[in-house]
């Protein structure tokens, strides 16, 4: 047999490569993702859902049963439909929501042309946002269209909801948007 130039570096090429990823370990067969499934006895362990993508994983959470109930270990659910125990990278840092020293527990506003926050309160807070939301109404309210037909919409403010809220939120949730007039009304699962 003649090996050729073309050949032999094609050759070359081709060995080289197999032994470069060979010695990787690739695997190509599907690998299964389980939870620890830790038993801890002192603590309750409760089902919940990841609030991060709408997705809907299943998390187990073990709070400990003395005291203020503090989160000491989340992890996937096994038993699980959606995700059969596995998590992805935010599913399993979602111990951090809870259990973080740096979240921000104070209401903090910057006024408009500002550069620095204030900090608030939540009742000021809270009427600053029906202040407003009133005011946009008020501004935006459409009674009638061009035709005449009365419409009672609010065409200034819109809602993109969260996957962090589940049906039994989004019901009254969805209602006060109605009750509003919006027309303009989204979720996360959607977008």
């Amino acid at each position: 047999m003649e090996l050729g130039r073309r050949q032999f570096i094609k050759l070359s090429a081709t060995a080289t490569a197999v032994t470069a990823f060979g010695g990787l370990g690739f695997n190509l067969k599907p690998t299964v993702a389980k939870a620890q499934l830790l038993q801890i006895n002192w603590a309750k362990e409760s089902t919940t859902i990841c609030c991060y993508c709408s997705v809907g994983c299943g998390l187990i959470v073990h709070t400990s049963k003395e005291g203020p109930g503090r989160i000491i270990n989340t992890e996937g659910d096994p038993d699980h439909p959606i995700n059969e125990g596995s998590l992805c990278a935010k599913g399993a840092s979602v111990y951090q929501l809870a259990e973080n020293d740096k979240r921000v527990t104070q209401v903090l506003y910057r006024a408009p042309k500002s550069s620095k926050w204030e900090e608030k309160s939540w009742d000021w807070a809270l009427d600053r946002i029906a202040q407003k939301i009133k005011e946009t109404r008020d501004k935006t309210f459409v009674e009638t269209n061009a035709q005449g037909q009365v419409v009672n919409r609010c065409n200034g403010i819109a809602s993109a909801g969260s996957a962090a809220l589940d049906n039994e939120e989004l019901w009254p949730y969805q209602s006060l948007l109605r009750s509003l007039g919006l027309v303009y009304i989204e979720h996360q699962a959607r977008i």
